[in-house]
C-alpha cells in the first residue's frame, strides 16, 4: 500500500467485524476501530489496528467507515451527538452500513445520512465468520456510481464477490431475501436429521446422500454436520439468526404475505435461545426440534 492509502474506521469489533478489520489489515490499510467492549478489540490492537475511545475519534480521518453492529438501534446510537461518528466525518467520507438492520431501518439511516449531507452506501454481506476471515463474503451494495470504483477495492478484500444494486436499501432487502432461505434450510436439516435418527437411520447416511445428489448444498451439509456432531461453536449465532428471520417474517407483513414457514421455527428458535443457546451457532436450532436438555453446547 503507499501513502494514498485510505484509512478505514470499523464500528463494532464482534462476531463479524473483527475478522473484516481484520481483513484490512493484512491488506495493508490503517483501520482505527471502536467497540462498546474496548477489550474485545485487544487483539486487532496486537494486529496494528488503533483503538479509540469513541465512534467520533474512530471516525475522525478516517475516508470510510463501516458499521458492523447487532441492528439499526445500535448503529444509529453510535452515529448521532456529539461523540457519534457523525460529527467527526470529513466532507467525502462513506459510510458504508454493513450491519443486518432490515427494510425499515435500512430506509431510514439511508434518510438520516441524506439529512447529514453523507454518502450512504447499504452494503450487507452473506457468510458467517469464516468467511469473513478468509475474505469471502458475497457483498450486496446499493451505492452511487460515483463511489464504487472507490469501494471496490475495499470490497475486494473483504469478499470474493460484489452484487452492485442500484436502489439504497436494495442491499438489505437481498440480505433478508438470502437469510431467510437460510434460515427455512436449517431448519428444514434439523427436522430432517431428528426424523432420520427416529427412523433408527444413520445420519451420515443423510448427509452423504443430500451431498451426492441434485440437493446438494454446501451449506446445509456443513450445518448438518455440526448438528450431528453437538458443535455449535458460533460462525453465526442462533440470536442473529433468529432477529435476522424476524427481519424477513416484519418485511413480509409489511406486504400482506403470510410465511409460515419462518413463523414456525421463529417460535421453535425462540425456545433454542430460552434454553441457553442463543450465543451458539445457528446449527443448535436442532436442540428445539429434537429436544435437547438446556445447553450443552460446544465449549
Amino acid at each position: 500500500m503507499t501513502a494514498a492509502t485510505p484509512t478505514i474506521a470499523v464500528l463494532g469489533t464482534g462476531t463479524m467485524g473483527a475478522p473484516i478489520a481484520r481483513d484490512l489489515l493484512r491488506a495493508g490499510y490503517r483501520v482505527q476501530v471502536w467497540n462498546r467492549t474496548p477489550k474485545k478489540a485487544a487483539s486487532l490492537v496486537a494486529e496494528g489496528a488503533q483503538l479509540k475511545s469513541s465512534p467520533a475519534k474512530a471516525a475522525a480521518g478516517a475516508e470510510v467507515l463501516i458499521t458492523m453492529l447487532t441492528d439499526g438501534l445500535a448503529v444509529k446510537s453510535v452515529m448521532s451527538g456529539p461523540a457519534g461518528a457523525l460529527a467527526a466525518f470529513g466532507p467525502d467520507t462513506i459510510w458504508v452500513q454493513m450491519s443486518t438492520v432490515g427494510v425499515e431501518w435500512s430506509d431510514h439511516l439511508a434518510e438520516f445520512a441524506s439529512r447529514h449531507g453523507v454518502t450512504f452506501v447499504d452494503a450487507p454481506v452473506s457468510g458467517s465468520s469464516q468467511p469473513a476471515a478468509e475474505g469471502q463474503l458475497l457483498i450486496m451494495a446499493a451505492a452511487p456510481a460515483a463511489v464504487r470504483s472507490h469501494l471496490q477495492p475495499i470490497f475486494d478484500v473483504l469478499g470474493r464477490r460484489t452484487v452492485w444494486l442500484e436502489r439504497v436499501g436494495d442491499g438489505s432487502r437481498l440480505k433478508l431475501v438470502i437469510n431467510n432461505w437460510m434460515v427455512v434450510m436449517v431448519e428444514g436439516m434439523a427436522e430432517t436429521l431428528s426424523l432420520t435418527t427416529a427412523l433408527g437411520l444413520k445420519a451420515d447416511f443423510l448427509l452423504d446422500t443430500i451431498a451426492d445428489g441434485p440437493m446438494a448444498s454446501d451449506y446445509a451439509i456443513a450445518k448438518g454436520a455440526a448438528m450431528v456432531d453437538r458443535n455449535f461453536v458460533p460462525g453465526f449465532p442462533l440470536r442473529h439468526a433468529t432477529k435476522d428471520a424476524a427481519l424477513a417474517l416484519r418485511a413480509a407483513q409489511l406486504h400482506q404475505l403470510q410465511l409460515p414457514l419462518t413463523a414456525a421455527l421463529l417460535a421453535r428458535w425462540h425456545e433454542a435461545i430460552a434454553d441457553g443457546y442463543g450465543d451458539d451457532d445457528i446449527a443448535s436450532a436442532i436442540t428445539a426440534t429434537c429436544g435437547l436438555p438446556r445447553h450443552q453446547a460446544s465449549a
